[in-house]
């Protein structure tokens, strides 16, 4: 099995992850208008019809703006934990929400959705992953205070990642931003940095890591090329993508492209067939 991704829009200005089959799909946060998805998913031959769901990472505006009016328009039922919801000015039909809770499963329809706690100045913040059948996982990793075991434990996971690479070091400490905003920003709770988005790829990489899609990058803190070299130059076979602010990206077929050995082996003169994924 497979699943296809995009990112219709990365970055402080809205942010909007899809993640589907060929047959349902559901959007990560939704902080681009209405109008905005349906053009660029449109644009990428996706259809709204597939989308049976959209999951809230937190109650930042850049992560809910198109919402309500999605939402609405759709019937798409609103996964987001209550006390998210309680710090959103937003209104939606109680029928279409749906509350979360931190490592709970959900499916909707051949897709399992899982949501973990993260470090962010939220309230209630969380990332997720989204499987096919247990077959392909895909990670949406942005605001990100710090890489903590969580993030860790998922990252390893994955067959695609969403990873934030906020900012570049320099860049931010040489930057106009007063001093409690560039704390705020690399402070443990707010965002990660290209070297600490960089330190988790090295680090911790699985092997069947295809597709790492670099996003929320800053506008005045870091460069889509800057954060594009840092990481080509270690990404052996995983493909390097920068989501953008400003337009949505391709449509990335994403595989699981373990591979199969199949040994047999004679216990008490009984043949046993072993599968192992390498």
């Amino acid at each position: 099995m497979s699943l296809f991704i995009a990112s219709l829009n990365s970055g402080s200005n809205g942010n909007c992850y899809y993640v589907g089959n060929n047959n349902e799909a559901v959007l990560i946060d939704a902080g681009i208008s209405c109008r905005e998805t349906e053009k660029r998913m449109n644009r990428l031959g996706l259809s709204m019809q597939k989308v049976k769901a959209v999951f809230i990472s937190h109650e930042h505006d850049d992560h809910i703006n198109g919402i309500e009016s999605l939402a609405k328009k759709y019937a798409l039922p609103v996964y987001i934990t209550e006390t998210t919801l309680r710090h959103c000015r937003f209104k939606l039909q109680p029928e279409l929400v749906r509350h979360f809770c931190s490592n709970e499963r959900i499916s909707i329809g051949g897709l399992t959705i899982k949501a973990f706690a993260k470090l962010h100045d939220a309230c209630d913040p969380h990332s997720f992953i989204i499987q096919n059948d247990e077959d392909v996982c895909i990670g949406v990793f942005t605001d990100i205070g710090r890489v903590c075991e969580q993030v860790i434990y998922h990252f390893k996971q994955c067959n695609a990642v969403f990873l934030e690479a906020n900012y570049d070091g320099d860049m931010l400490a040489a930057g106009r931003y007063p001093w409690f905003l560039k704390k705020r920003i690399s402070g443990g709770n707010g965002h990660l940095s290209n070297a600490e988005a960089l330190e988790l790829f090295n680090m911790h990489r699985p092997g069947k890591l295809t597709h790492l899609i670099l996003s929320h990058l800053s506008s005045n803190n870091n460069t889509p090329q800057l954060a594009e070299q840092t990481f080509l130059q270690h990404a052996g076979e995983t493909k390097i993508v920068v989501a953008s602010r400003y337009h949505e990206t391709e449509v990335y077929h994403i595989k699981n492209n373990a591979t199969v050995i199949k040994e047999t082996f004679y216990f008490n003169q009984t043949a046993v067939q072993l599968t192992m994924f390498n």
